[in-house]
């Protein structure tokens, strides 16, 4: 298998739903109800022979004054990747924030392919605690680290 060949089926158990836009074939939208993140992405998930990977192009609406992605757009699709790389295990986990950390180390511009990956510190039965990096066209942008509480599906119903 090349390296970074997608896996054909959904990288985890869970609310997800194929990519409706072909220029993501391969990846998976996470259906769920998070009105935030679907207007600042969309953002997109998918599982290779390295693990879970979160994709996203940003667009000019993502930019702050200097042309750069914007640090909260960058911190949004940071949080959402931090629960996607937790889910990595088999199961979508559902959760709350509780901390989220970053260092931006390099820049990221509309139009480049961001992508984040990273690995669960440690998975307890309340608080799960990850960290990732998010890459621009390949070259590292922000790297991230959270911990997210674990909640059931009666959080906003």
């Amino acid at each position: 298998m090349t390296e970074g060949m997608t896996i054909a089926a959904p990288p985890f158990a869970g609310k997800l739903e194929p990519a409706a836009d072909p220029a993501w074939a391969g990846w998976y939208h996470w259906s769920g109800n998070d009105p935030f993140e679907d207007d600042v992405g969309p953002f997109y998930v998918r599982r290779d022979d390295r693990g879970v990977v979160t994709g996203f192009r940003p667009v000019a609406r993502n930019c702050n004054a200097h042309g750069s992605i914007h640090g909260g757009c960058m911190m949004t699709f940071g949080d959402f990747s931090l629960f996607m790389i937790a889910s990595a295990t088999g199961e979508e986990m559902s959760g709350v924030t509780v901390t989220f950390n970053c260092e931006f180390v390099g820049p990221a511009r509309a139009g480049q392919l961001l992508e984040a990956r990273g690995d669960v510190i440690r998975a307890g039965r309340s608080l799960v605690f990850a960290r990732g990096l998010i890459t621009a066209d390949g070259e590292p942008a922000m790297a991230f680290s959270g911990t997210f509480k674990r909640v059931g599906p009666k959080l906003g119903a």
